[in-house]
């Protein structure tokens, strides 16, 4: 498809020979219908393809991975600015990305972030570009590669691209999900706080940026813990049953915080995956969507008298270049 439209592809490959046969007669007729195709793949798919392409290589750009692959709603994110840049300045652009979601420093990171994937159909559509995402067998349990299908309209083999059997609307895919139940936090916690009011607030936010801190999180980083936390909290003082219990600890190089309120309210599944509008009318409003875009990984479980919101800040993702 070269007319400019949107179409979200999953190229599903176990082997380097199912990449190239896959993706490259996509990237020859793209190559000489946008006006660029842009890569943001991993060192490994780029040597590959590079050897594979010859001449071709040298008319694709070479995206850094580190720039565009940072928390997952960042992330997600990131891709949207671009994608709406070219489309504002008229440019016809054609984007591979292979998502940087092999290393688990989260539990469930990959499930969460094809969540991400899957409201892109929506996002990303008005932009009339076309993506094509890299899924390796090799690197993904089978979970993550059947979701993956789900998300995506499209997958692209070496006989071109075909409607996805497996493919999920994006509040289809999003009412589906079934998240693993949360693990309990530890018995003994770095810090475990009762919030009764919003005047309590303001000892957290001191409570966290200290505690950011004290683990080695540099200002910004801290600051956006500071941030997501807080407007968490603030949501469940509002719109839940106070008080919210905070709990923070870290391991392994992650700062984790799970605030829960009395209220058993259940958030719709979509809440925080689209951007505010100004008119406050979009699912989840500024808050969570604001905690999505900070924190790493947002899990969010509902039960009978329990709402809980748990954000993970894995070290690594929190300190990659923003710019």
């Amino acid at each position: 498809m070269d007319d400019g439209s949107f179409r979200h592809a999953a190229v599903v490959a176990g082997s380097d020979d199912e990449l190239v046969a896959a993706l490259l007669p996509e990237l020859r007729r793209s190559a000489g219908a946008y006006d660029e195709v842009l890569m943001v793949v991993s060192d490994r798919s780029r040597a590959v393809l590079t050897a594979a392409a010859g001449d071709l290589a040298g008319t694709l750009s070479w995206g850094d991975p580190g720039g565009f692959y940072q928390r997952l709603g960042f992330a997600y994110e990131s891709f949207r600015r671009y994608l709406a840049g070219q489309h504002d300045a008229g440019r016809r652009v054609h984007v591979v990305a292979e998502p940087d979601i092999t290393a688990e420093a989260v539990p469930g990171r990959s499930l969460a972030y094809l969540a991400y994937e899957a409201v892109c159909n929506d996002v990303y559509a008005p932009y009339g570009c076309p993506v094509t995402c890299i899924w390796d067998c090799r690197h993904h349990p089978q979970a993550v590669i059947d979701g993956a299908r789900a998300a995506h309209g499209h997958v692209l083999s070496a006989d071109g691209a075909r409607p996805s059997a497996q493919y999920l609307a994006p509040e289809r895919f999003l009412s589906a999900r079934r998240d693993p139940p949360l693990p309990a936090p530890p018995a003994a916690v770095d810090h475990d706080l009762v919030l009764d009011g919003v005047a309590a607030l303001g000892r957290l936010r001191s409570l966290l940026d200290k505690w950011a801190a004290g683990h080695g999180f540099g200002a910004a980083a801290a600051e956006d813990v500071l941030v997501a936390v807080v407007e968490i909290a603030t949501n469940g003082l509002r719109h839940g049953r106070p008080p919210i219990r905070v709990r923070a600890w870290h391991e392994a190089g992650t700062l984790t915080v799970q605030c829960d309120d009395a209220g058993g309210r259940r958030i719709p599944p979509e809440a925080g995956y689209h951007r505010p509008r100004l008119d406050g009318l979009a699912p989840g409003g500024r808050g969570l969507w604001l905690a999505r875009q900070l924190a790493d990984v947002v899990v969010i479980e509902s039960a009978p008298g329990r709402t809980t919101v748990r954000l993970s800040f894995p070290y690594e993702p929190m300190h990659r270049s923003r710019d």
